[in-house]
């Protein structure tokens, strides 16, 4: 085990959940791309571990918050996961413990549960959605908007401002957007945003391509309150998943947060453009009585 050390070691995290990766894996290059980068300074905020075995990355743990954890482990090596539950024991907060993991992901739950986790069926969760990129129709926009990829470091300020203003309240800025476009995956064509008459950006998907797998990952998608409800979500994802399938990709996924009060068009959203639900998250707590 060691402590995660500089920006570099992502990678090493990444490439792990790529060569893990199937649809009973809950964690995408995509996810640890924009859940790391999307702020600057806060590598500090997050105690991190890799365990490696013979140079290669077998399991990790990332303490986003003093009492929740997000951990990988590869389910050839399940022993690793009590290497990393008891470390994230020895880091973690005084009070109740808190851990998602995917329904199909049983050397985690087994982890888990010998470690005094129990599942709490009232936490909200979420939903792993599919699209094979088939009948993808075309985007329709409101006259004078556009669909258009990001065309680099100099459209940062307005697709930070477009995110912060859908995402509200939002720590993510034109710097840490910079950060996000210089990392790996990331690519401007696969960035969309829906520019308005007057250069305003107005909506906003972007897809992080896993090419090994051939899977795309839309994280994260916005609309700025004042353009909702006139189909710019449903057009900015349509264009993107276009370019996703000319890029090479066989399908789309997706992770809507089902029922979820602070957004709550974006499973119907998914749903609509024909993403259909292959798995859910678990929630896992130790410390409380599961309501």
């Amino acid at each position: 085990m060691r402590s995660y050390r500089h920006p570099e070691d992502l990678r090493s995290m990444q490439e792990l959940a790529r060569r893990i990766w199937s649809p009973a894996s809950h964690c995408h290059i995509g996810d640890l791309a924009w859940g790391r980068r999307q702020h600057l300074g806060r590598e500090h905020e997050w105690p991190t571990a890799l365990w490696e075995d013979d140079g290669e990355v077998i399991a990790w743990g990332w303490a986003q918050t003093a009492d929740s954890l997000s951990l990988l482990v590869d389910p050839a090596r399940p022993e690793a996961a009590d290497e990393v539950l008891r470390w994230f024991h020895d880091t973690a907060g005084e009070g109740p413990l808190t851990i998602s993991v995917l329904e199909h992901e049983e050397h985690l739950i087994t982890a888990l549960e010998h470690h005094g986790y129990t599942r709490d069926d009232t936490a909200p969760g979420y939903r792993y959605m599919r699209h094979d990129l088939t009948g993808l129709p075309d985007p329709v926009l409101p006259a004078g908007f556009t669909a258009r990829p990001v065309h680099g470091p100099e459209d940062a300020p307005r697709r930070a401002a477009v995110h912060q203003e859908a995402w509200h309240p939002s720590r993510v800025t034109a710097d840490s957007y910079r950060s996000v476009m210089d990392t790996w995956p990331y690519r401007s064509d696969l960035d969309w945003i829906v520019e308005t008459p007057d250069g305003d950006f107005a909506a906003s998907c972007l897809i992080w391509l896993d090419d090994h797998h051939r899977t795309g990952e839309l994280e994260p998608v916005g609309t700025a309150p004042r353009h909702r409800r006139r189909g710019l979500a449903r057009a900015v994802c349509l264009a993107a998943l276009h370019a996703l399938r000319e890029a090479g990709a066989i399908q789309a996924i997706v992770y809507p947060l089902q029922g979820d009060p602070a957004h709550p068009g974006a499973y119907p959203l998914y749903e609509s453009l024909g993403f259909v639900p292959y798995a859910r998250t678990l929630t896992y707590v130790r410390g409380e009585r599961v309501r």
